[in-house]
């Protein structure tokens, strides 16, 4: 009785101090709620008539408390079951439903529960496996707690799934499938209106003079996939608007970068230049490692190549982290000129070695072409991003008071979060096809990189505003913006974001008494 009044003194109804708590973001979609509550909605044993009378004894107290190990409480204490188990008496009690009879009528919930169709199992399981391992832990509604293998494998059943309920579901949709097509779930057939849209691309590109600012008019609402790669390298400079004068200027540039290889590259083993190369050496893997196309080690020597290069003919900042993620979008756009699968798991190899080359020197002066704009992001001190972040707090001031006031109450400071989103301009906050859908617009407005950035980055945060309220403390509120949960994000939403971006330019740039207090 001793041993049985020890057991339950200790039983609660909260959850258990320390547990872990899914962190969403861009690489870690939320957890679908359905799935979230699976052990929540089990059925509890009914324990009214114990609690509303008052305990006359200790005893009662104890039998009428619940356990805070209990399973329908409980979120991840599958991870340190096998550890209890192989330290606890051996012993045998009689409940009115066991936790592995809860296992196993969960498991049956789950068979029946529809799926989300964008989400899939973090780790692998077959359900009739797990099954049968419940089952041999349970006789006539008893559990034998011991270190039996029966015992062993009801536990490892409830480890995987609590780690399944605990850890961030991977998204079924690739994070960058079909990068180059605009939309971010199927491949719907073209609508009349996207057909018109692309037959107005290609006229206007056809042109012997291609005139740019009706090109940029077109291209603010997003560029259809065929004609993106041509459509970039106009608006970004690199391409003359002279459709005769083309072909041979791309001869020409791509010859000088490879120019460039020869003379400089070499010096990468020096000894002024070793440090810089290592850096860009580092950097390279960590750019979308959960993409396979950028952990392909060609992939990565083109990297190391156009940054290295860069580097060395811009000494006033040389080469800075976040640079490396600024020429994935130029690379998957123009390597999907010669693509019609998914890019992510393509074979760079495959490709003929001077469509290879021509896709390197492209990527290389068309990322040459962005940073010129936004070079002194990148300076010593890096004082394009110090004003970039101090005006966007003054801009957030004036459009969403309660969120500023709220930072400040919270303690946190702009740069804090906002220093990567103008140092990366958003690339680690938003999947890879959002990020090519965004610079859309970003090449059709006249400082899109430099200055509408700014109006994006504040339509961004107040996106946010109601999940920013909701948290009240330091901690909760910056691991909310360095882990935004935009996984799912597609055109529509991108489209959104601008619009809104677009309402605050045209309200607060022109305007500066407005801007300032």
């Amino acid at each position: 009785m001793a041993t049985d009044n020890r057991i339950h003194f200790w039983r609660r109804n909260a959850k258990v101090p320390g547990s872990l708590q899914p962190v969403y973001g861009a690489q870690h979609p939320p957890l679908d709620p359905r799935r979230h509550r699976q052990f929540k909605d089990t059925p509890k044993a009914s324990t009214v008539n114990t609690k509303s009378k008052k305990a006359s004894s200790f005893h009662e107290f104890a039998r009428s408390t619940n356990d805070a190990w209990d399973i329908d409480d409980e979120e991840d204490d599958g991870t340190f079951g096998l550890q209890q188990t192989s330290s606890s008496p051996v012993q045998s009690r009689s409940t009115p439903q066991t936790p592995s009879l809860k296992l196993s009528k969960a498991l049956e919930d789950k068979d029946t529960q529809p799926r989300p169709l964008d989400t899939q199992e973090p780790i692998s399981t077959k359900p009739d496996a797990v099954q049968l391992d419940v089952e041999s832990g349970t006789a006539n509604g008893r559990v034998v707690k011991s270190c039996s293998d029966a015992q062993l494998n009801v536990n490892a059943a409830r480890s995987t799934l609590q780690k399944q309920q605990s850890l961030p579901l991977r998204p079924l949709i690739p994070l960058v499938a079909r990068i180059s097509d605009q939309n971010s779930s199927g491949a719907p057939p073209m609508t009349v209106r996207e057909k018109t849209r692309l037959d107005k691309f290609k006229q206007l590109l056809a042109s012997p003079n291609t005139d740019l600012e009706e090109l940029r008019k077109h291209s603010w609402s997003g560029i259809p996939r065929e004609v993106r790669p041509v459509t970039w390298r106009l608006l970004s400079g690199y391409l003359p608007a002279n459709k005769e004068r083309r072909d041979l200027v791309l001869q020409r540039k791509r010859e000088e970068y490879f120019g460039f290889i020869e003379q400089y590259y070499h010096s990468r083993t020096d000894d002024n230049h070793r440090d810089t190369y290592r850096q860009i050496h580092i950097d390279i893997p960590r750019t979308n490692p959960l993409v396979p196309l950028f952990q392909q080690p060609l992939v990565q020597e083109v990297f190391e190549r156009i940054l290295f290069i860069w580097a060395i003919r811009h000494p006033a900042s040389g080469y800075v982290q976040g640079i490396n993620d600024l020429v994935t979008p130029f690379f998957v756009v123009f390597l999907s000129e010669f693509v019609e699968e998914d890019v992510e798991n393509f074979e760079m190899a495959s490709l003929p070695l001077d469509t290879q080359r021509n896709i390197e020197a492209d990527s290389f002066w068309c990322m040459s072409k962005l940073l010129d704009g936004i070079q002194d992001n990148y300076t010593f001190a890096q004082p394009g991003i110090q004003i970039k972040v101090k005006a966007l707090e003054e801009l957030v001031s004036r459009i969403d008071e309660d969120v500023h006031v709220h930072f400040q109450k919270c303690e946190v400071e702009y740069l804090q979060f906002a220093f990567r989103w103008m140092n990366n301009l958003l690339m680690r906050e938003l999947p890879l096809r959002c990020t090519i859908r965004l610079w859309d617009t970003y090449q059709a407005e006249s400082e899109g990189f430099s200055h509408f950035h700014l109006y994006v980055c504040a339509a961004f945060l107040i996106k946010w505003r109601k999940e920013i309220l909701s948290m009240g403390d330091f901690q909760s509120l910056l691991m909310l913006l360095q882990n935004l949960p935009t996984i799912h994000w597609g055109n529509e939403e991108v489209g959104l974001l601008l619009a809104e971006a677009y309402r605050l330019k045209y309200m607060f740039a022109d305007a500066p008494s407005h801007y300032k207090r």
